[in-house]
């Protein structure tokens, strides 16, 4: 029976410990000996770092006044640089950029190792900014008022320090600010349980408190909503955990007034005087009932936050989810997933209700809203799917009238002959299972064929088709198949796909991935010899929970940024704010889920494994390095052959320069080849 209790690598979870420093770089040494001596590499790595550099792809905007805000990284700028050009000019391809911020330059300044993670305009005065500045890719920021005409930080400006705070301008004279730079100001998951108001010009000691929550609760935000005539709508989400939640009007006075919405609903927008709100629960309200997954307009008076009547906008089919939601001038723009591919719905505001309103855009492939300037009807979006590379669309959906197509990202390779289609396996409960499959037409059923599987499969997070522009000249033209997976967990269907493998019904979604894998092998496409698995943060626990029950089946694991101790997990970094997703080692039943397939826990000195390839960062304040640390220790102390990288750089979601992207990825291509081809 395996020993839940006792763990001989919880050393390895300190961060500046000289030993584990050292463990970590032997591990290092060892994987990049092997991998990066492959003669492939060097040539792969510049292969990617070339297409990421490619002055052809879509430089993606944000619009404000006029002006195109883009952050850029290339050759020159590693770090990058915020950047700005007219409409003319990017309709003319001219290049004509104006510099705003250059990260690059900034960093060798301040000898600090910056990188830029986001960007906030004040929407009414946008040449003023706060900008987040991460050190080495962390989550945490630091937070500074900036004025991009002045091409300078504002002196005596917002500045707030080190931490995963939560800032959002309210006007240009005051922000919400949720603290997370004193351990005092922290839930037990590390993010601000408090909610201020601060004032320009106040010293921190002058600021209000508007709001504190019990250390337990999982986190507070804060921001303003603009209606499109300009009336703001201020508003405080505080969070019980990660999928429960209450919202509070702010009053001008700065009272507080809970809105009676249920727990487990998203406030998507507030537009023409209606909160738009998701619901992930039945509700039942004025002898009225609304299911689960269907997206309401809600009448909220601005001055007081009373709500009013209630509009269905839209009510998903079984095989259909509402994934995102803009609020145009006149409009609304709703993202529908219709069994796994995407179509826009769009509704005008006439009288009181809300109707239909037709748009020319595209279904079957992925549309991905780019931008929506305030007070307009003008939609920015990307339309794409696994062999047409992304194309950049302009739009009035009000005018209605052909898109415009600003720029096209790309062939990243002649995907002639290539085919890319939908299949379903068939889980042990009877559920069909989707999944897309890319390859070479006239794949030969022989059990021959190097097959990457990727799942996720959490957090009501949907798995999209997209554009192969790496996988697709180093996988696909090199005879290798690529299979996504949609399994339960995810948020294709809605709801209740999420919550059939939430909980302790976790394991639902590692034999969903179990039964695509046998699917592959059953209809010929591949076999255990050539059948490799990737995934990364939850998408990691998937992958390493069926490495450790079905060894058999795979060949390759790539293993990234994962969470693989589940009976610690809340105890490392932001573990505990996915209680809500995995169950609390705390709770005896939850806890006994947890122990049952914690990959941690499972590993067998009796197995044989596949070489796995786990990769984390130093830098990574979400999901702990120690999760793939202590699984690879465990690993090798049972006598089992495995690979490790840990980045110093880049965090959990790999903000880091190009250089390092273009050779993480080389690096796991390298060891698919040998895996998977060689």
């Amino acid at each position: 029976m395996t020993d839940h209790t006792s763990d001989d690598f919880q050393w390895l979870e300190s961060l500046d410990d000289a030993a584990a420093l050292e463990w970590v770089e032997r591990q290092n040494d060892a994987t990049r000996a092997l991998l990066d001596s492959d003669p492939r590499f060097a040539g792969l790595q510049q292969s990617i770092l070339a297409n990421l550099r490619d002055t052809r792809q879509i430089p993606f905007f944000a619009e404000y006044d006029g002006w195109l805000y883009n952050f850029h990284q290339d050759g020159e700028h590693p770090r990058g640089i915020y950047r700005r050009c007219t409409l003319d000019a990017y309709r003319a391809n001219s290049q004509e950029w104006q510099t705003v911020l250059d990260i690059d330059a900034l960093a060798a300044t301040e000898e600090v190792d910056w990188y830029l993670d986001g960007v906030a305009h004040y929407t009414e005065q946008p040449a003023r900014v706060m900008l987040s500045l991460t050190p080495g890719g962390s989550d945490a920021t630091v937070s500074r008022e900036y004025d991009v005409e002045a091409q300078a930080f504002v002196a005596g400006g917002f500045s707030f320090p080190y931490g995963k705070n939560h800032i959002a301008w309210r006007d240009l004279n005051s922000v919400f600010v949720c603290p997370a730079w004193e351990e005092s100001q922290l839930t037990r998951a590390g993010y601000p349980r408090e909610v201020w108001l601060l004032e320009r010009g106040q010293s921190w000691d002058e600021a209000r408190c508007l709001l504190q929550l019990d250390d337990e609760a999982m986190m507070a935000a804060a921001w303003r909503f603009l209606d499109a005539d300009g009336t703001p709508f201020d508003m405080i989400e505080a969070s019980d955990s990660f999928y429960s939640k209450t919202y509070h009007h702010v009053a001008a006075n700065l009272a507080l007034t809970a809105l009676p919405l249920p727990p487990r609903a998203e406030i998507e927008a507030y537009s023409h005087g209606d909160l738009i709100v998701k619901l992930a629960e039945d509700w039942e309200v004025a002898g009225q009932s609304y299911a689960a997954g269907s997206l309401l307009a809600v009448a909220c008076d601005a001055a007081s936050g009373k709500l009013g009547r209630i509009q269905p906008l839209f009510v998903p089919g079984a095989r259909q989810s509402v994934e995102m939601v803009e609020a145009t001038l006149h409009l609304l723009a709703i993202i529908v997933i219709d069994n796994v591919k995407s179509r826009l719905v769009t509704l005008r505001r006439q009288g009181a209700d809300w109707l239909p309103h037709a748009n020319p855009l595209p279904t079957g492939g992925v549309i991905e809203f780019a931008d929506q300037p305030w007070q307009s009807d003008l939609l920015y979006y990307s339309y794409s799917d696994f062999l047409t590379p992304a194309a950049l669309y302009r739009l009035d959906l009000l005018a209605g009238g052909e898109p415009e197509v600003l720029r096209a990202q790309p062939l990243a390779f002649d995907a002639t002959g290539f085919v890319a289609e939908q299949l379903h396996a068939t889980a042990g409960d009877g559920t069909e299972i989707p999944y897309f499959i890319v390859h070479r037409g006239g794949l030969a059923r022989d059990g021959s064929a190097p097959t990457l599987l990727y799942g996720y499969g959490g957090f009501e997070v949907p798995m999209m088709p997209y554009y192969m522009d790496n996988f697709g000249p180093q996988w696909l033209e090199k005879g290798g198949v690529f299979v996504v997976a949609n399994i339960r967990g995810g948020g294709e269907f809605g709801p209740a796909w999420h919550q059939a493998a939430q909980g302790i019904n976790r394991q639902v979604s590692f034999d969903d991935f179990i039964a695509v894998a046998e699917d592959l092998i059953a209809r010929g496409i591949t076999s255990a010899r050539r059948l490799g698995i990737e995934g990364g943060s939850n998408g990691g626990l998937l992958v390493g929970a069926c490495m450790v029950q079905r060894p058999e089946l795979f060949n390759a694991v790539v293993c990234e940024v994962p969470l693989l101790d589940m009976l610690r997990y809340t105890e490392l970094l932001a573990g505990a704010s996915w209680i809500d997703e995995y169950g609390d080692p705390q709770d005896e039943d939850e806890r006994a889920a947890l122990a049952a397939y914690s990959p941690y826990h499972h590993v067998r000195a009796d197995a044989r494994y596949p070489l796995a390839l786990f990769t984390t960062s130093s830098k990574d304040d979400r999901v702990h390095p120690a999760h793939a640390r202590k699984m690879v220790a465990r690993m090798q102390s049972f006598g089992h052959q495995v690979l490790f990288l840990e980045t110093s750089g880049g965090g959990h979601g790999g903000n880091t320069g190009q250089e390092q992207t273009a050779e993480e990825l080389a690096r796991v291509l390298v060891y698919l080849y040998r895996q998977l081809m060689d």
